[in-house]
This record gives C-alpha cells, sequence and structure tokens, in this order.
C-alpha cells in the first residue's frame, strides 16, 4: 500500500530561505516513501495479475463453422469439441487447435491437354487407360471436408495428398471397366459418384477423418495423337443421332396414319361382314319359308318350280317340236343345223 499522507515542521523538515526577512516556507517529508518495500509490494501485484492472466488464458471460444482439438502434453483429451465456450488448461499444459469443418477443400487429379504446354501437366497422374485400351487425359476436382477433427489432425501428415491418392486410385479402377466412349458419354455421373462412395470408404479405413463431398471430372480429352480420330468418332456418332431422330419423327410420323388406316379397313370389313351375315341370315330364312311352303304341297309347288325354271331356260334355246309317235331320222337335223341343233 502507498501511503500518501503529507507531515509538516520537526526534526526531519528542510528549511530553505528565500530573501533577507528570514522567512521560511514550508517543509516536505519523503520520510513515507520506501523504494524497497515499494518494489517488493509491485513485484507480488504483478506475479498475481499475471497468474490471473494465465489462468483466463484457457478460456477459448469455438466458432459456428469450427470444431476444435484438445491436446495434453501432445496427447488427445478432448478429440472434438463442439462451438461455444470452452475452458483448457493453460498453456503449456493442454493445446487448442480449431478447425473449420464446414469448408470444403479442394484437390485437383491430373490435367488438361493445354497443360502439358505449361508443364502443369502431370502424366501419371492425368493417364487413364480405359477397358477397350484407349488413353484418356482427365482432370478431375475433388472437394472434401473435415469429418473427424483428431483424425484428421493426425492419422495422416499430409490429408490432401492422400486423398488425391485414394481418388486416383478408385478412378483407375472404374475406368479400366468401362470403354471410352461410355466414359466420354453416358458413364460420367456414374463414374464420379462410384469414385466418390469407394474413395469414401477407403479413407475411413484409414481413419483419414475425411468427408468427401464430391468428384468432379471437369475434363476428359484423347491424347493429341488420337484427337482427330476422336473427333471423327465424335462426328459420326452427332450423325449417327441426328439420322436415329431424323428416323422416330418419322415413324411417328407415319405409325399413327397407319394405325388410323388399318382402323378404317378393320372398321369396313367389319360392317362387310355384318351385312354379308345379315343377308346370309335373310336369305336362309326365305328358303326356310319355301321349303315349308314346298313341303305342304309338293306336286303343285314342284310343277310350278318347273314351269318357272322352263319360262327362264326356254327363250334363250332352239326350240325342235317333233311327233312323239313318229319314227322321224334326227340326226339329219342335227347335221345340217350344227353344233346349235342339238335336242
Amino acid at each position: 500500500m502507498i501511503d500518501h499522507s503529507h507531515s509538516h515542521g520537526g526534526g526531519h523538515s528542510h528549511g530553505h530561505d528565500h530573501g533577507g526577512d528570514g522567512a521560511s516556507l514550508p517543509r516536505l517529508s519523503f520520510e513515507w516513501l520506501d523504494v524497497g518495500k515499494l518494489r517488493g509490494v509491485d513485484k507480488r501485484r504483478w506475479l498475481g495479475g499475471a497468474a490471473v492472466l494465465w489462468v483466463l488464458s484457457g478460456l477459448y471460444i469455438v466458432s459456428a463453422d469450427q470444431q476444435a482439438v484438445v491436446t495434453r502434453f501432445g496427447a488427445v483429451v478432448e478429440p472434438r469439441v463442439m462451438p461455444g465456450i470452452h475452458y483448457a488448461l493453460p498453456w503449456p499444459v493442454d493445446s487448442v487447435t480449431k478447425l473449420k469443418v464446414r469448408q470444403l477443400q479442394r484437390r485437383v487429379i491430373g490435367g488438361e491437354a493445354p497443360d502439358t504446354v505449361l508443364g502443369r501437366l502431370q502424366p501419371l497422374a492425368s493417364q487413364f487407360l480405359t477397358g477397350d485400351q484407349n488413353i484418356l487425359h482427365l482432370r478431375v476436382v475433388t472437394q472434401y471436408s473435415v469429418a473427424v477433427p483428431a483424425d484428421y489432425l493426425f492419422r495422416s501428415a499430409d490429408v490432401a495428398q492422400l486423398t488425391g491418392a485414394v481418388v486416383e486410385s478408385e478412378l483407375a479402377r472404374r475406368i479400366a471397366r468401362r470403354t471410352v466412349d461410355s466414359v466420354l458419354t453416358t458413364e460420367k455421373a456414374a463414374i464420379q459418384e462410384e469414385v466418390r462412395a469407394g474413395a469414401q470408404k477407403v479413407l475411413n479405413e484409414y481413419a483419414a477423418g475425411v468427408l468427401l463431398a464430391s468428384v468432379n471430372i471437369e475434363s476428359a480429352t484423347p491424347p493429341p495423337e488420337a484427337a482427330d480420330a476422336f473427333r471423327d468418332v465424335a462426328s459420326a456418332r452427332a450423325d449417327a443421332a441426328r439420322i436415329v431422330n431424323e428416323a422416330q419423327g418419322y415413324a411417328n410420323d407415319v405409325i399413327p396414319k397407319a394405325r388410323g388406316e388399318a382402323q378404317q379397313l378393320l372398321e369396313a370389313a367389319q360392317g362387310y361382314k355384318l351385312r354379308k351375315v345379315n343377308e346370309a341370315q335373310g336369305d336362309a330364312a326365305r328358303f326356310t319359308q319355301v321349303a315349308a311352303e314346298y313341303g305342304r304341297a309338293a306336286d303343285v309347288n314342284g310343277r310350278r318350280i318347273y314351269a318357272e325354271a322352263m319360262e327362264e331356260i326356254l327363250p334363250r334355246i332352239k326350240k325342235l317340236i317333233v311327233d312323239s309317235r313318229g319314227n322321224l331320222d334326227l340326226t339329219i337335223i342335227r347335221k345340217g343345223d350344227g353344233p346349235a341343233a342339238k335336242p
């Protein structure tokens, strides 16, 4: 404690004469000032304050997009600290490492053909062999984030390199199972998802603490030596697709017309069938009625039918009437009349 009191007069006062009248000014006393004692008090206060600050230095804040790992003399004691205000033993006992778990990190595998000129192409990492023995230059971008903070920090010396190597290995396996045409066209999305799932499984086995968000094939190009041939194939494929589309359009136009005409023919046939059936049924009914009438008077009806038939037949032939009781030689008449004179 510093004493701020002042005493005046007494044996410890110092007199100062100003002028010839001998009048004395007020005297000051520095008896209260003990430098050694003051230094001891300040030192204790500084040490106490430093101790308080050292203890308070253990407080730390983990923000909403972060998670933290606490180690004590190098050993993990808190593998996952969630967002909020927390306390750890001050340095050098505990150490707190914060990670942005929501931040996506990128890893690029391979490159594009123009990168060769710029010296940025990785030959082994960018060339992949397809199932039909073709080589493709691929540029693949992998995005990942922190899944398990403690594993991410301490399981691997270089998480980015490990992630890239695993994705590259899975990509080579998937490409080797497909043809070059399928890689360049229809199978691209399937390959990306298969590589992501397969690489994630391997990274989990390694306990890398990484979550793969996406694997995107940004470019797939043939080697420069085969670029012209690939362009020709692509052009032929486009022509084939165009021809197929034109044929499909023609089929879409012709098939409905043919179906309409077939339906019209079917309806006409059904009408013709119905008409003929009705006519046949009518004729059969009339014949049944005639037969019934004929059965009632067979002799009369027989003569009538015979007379009607003769009435229809006789006008169309040449008639020769002879006496049935005479002996006329009819061959003479037949020879003279020729074939038309036959009875």
